[in-house]
């Protein structure tokens, strides 16, 4: 199987293009010579991208904003991605939250399963059957290391991720049979190539760079994956790491994950 190469005729979209691995996602999928489209909530970010891309690769960029965890906001980006010919999907949008569920903010408990997990859901439905169609297309979800594990004081995110990794591969197992090339993505922790050190957190410090996965080497390995057919990518000594805690029994893992996750929602690491 093989992702289809590049056409001025068909595009490439990718959800939380304003930063990290999705920014990265993008730019890279425009080396590539495809066009694209960057979805995210911020508008300014993104026509700034878009207008950077077609500068630098010829391409072309198209710039739409969308809160994915808006269910109205979300069919109006896949009724139009219906009606272009989407080769390549990539599902990068997502967000976390740290702390006691019976103490987080219900609303935003809800818009974190809605973003991570309904959206990933939907856009693929909206993508596949033209895929399914020409017989040939490229999805790529980035799920998590947290997804292989439960994770006390980080239940929602752990459980969205969870439903993002093992969708996508059995998604991978059904669409064999088409030519459509799936690959998951779960990483640890990312971050971009430098930080300043007043955008550094304690564990930037307590962790040795070299651990570090950061976001453009770990666009270019997701899309070289996409494109080899890759199950599953895991970028980094620490994505590593937690990619093989996760298989371990869970009654095992739990305690030491609570222990973890509750400093982190303290802000104590």
């Amino acid at each position: 199987m093989a992702i289809p190469n590049p056409s001025s005729n068909s595009y490439s979209v990718v959800t939380g293009a304003s930063q990290g691995i999705g920014q990265y996602l993008a730019i890279n999928l425009a080396k590539r010579g495809y066009n694209v489209v960057l979805v995210a909530r911020r508008k300014a970010l993104l026509d700034e991208l878009a207008a950077q891309i077609e500068a630098d690769y010829g391409v072309k960029a198209l710039s739409r904003p969308c809160d994915l965890a808006d269910p109205a906001a979300r069919k109006e980006l896949t009724d139009e991605i219906r009606g272009m010919q989407i080769d390549i999907l990539c599902n990068d949008a997502g967000t976390a939250t740290f702390g006691n569920l019976a103490e987080l903010p219900e609303d935003k408990e809800h818009l974190q399963m809605q973003l991570n997990a309904n959206a990933v859901h939907e856009l693929i439905l909206a993508v596949l059957p033209q895929m399914v169609e020409r017989r040939s297309g490229g999805i790529l979800n980035v799920g998590s290391a947290a997804g292989n594990m439960p994770i006390p004081y980080n239940s929602t995110y752990a459980a969205s991720k969870a439903f993002v990794n093992t969708f996508s591969e059995a998604l991978r197992g059904e669409m064999v049979d088409y030519g459509i090339n799936v690959t998951l993505l779960a990483p640890g922790p990312v971050r971009p190539v430098e930080k300043t050190e007043d955008e550094e957190t304690f564990l930037d410090r307590m962790i040795p760079s070299f651990m570090w996965a950061n976001s453009d080497e770990v666009a270019q390995m997701s899309l070289d994956g996409l494109r080899d057919n890759k199950r599953r990518i895991v970028p980094g000594i620490i994505g590593k790491i937690m990619n093989a805690i996760g298989y371990l029994p869970h009654p095992v893992t739990l305690p030491g994950n609570k222990f973890v996750y509750k400093k982190l929602s303290e802000g104590n690491i």
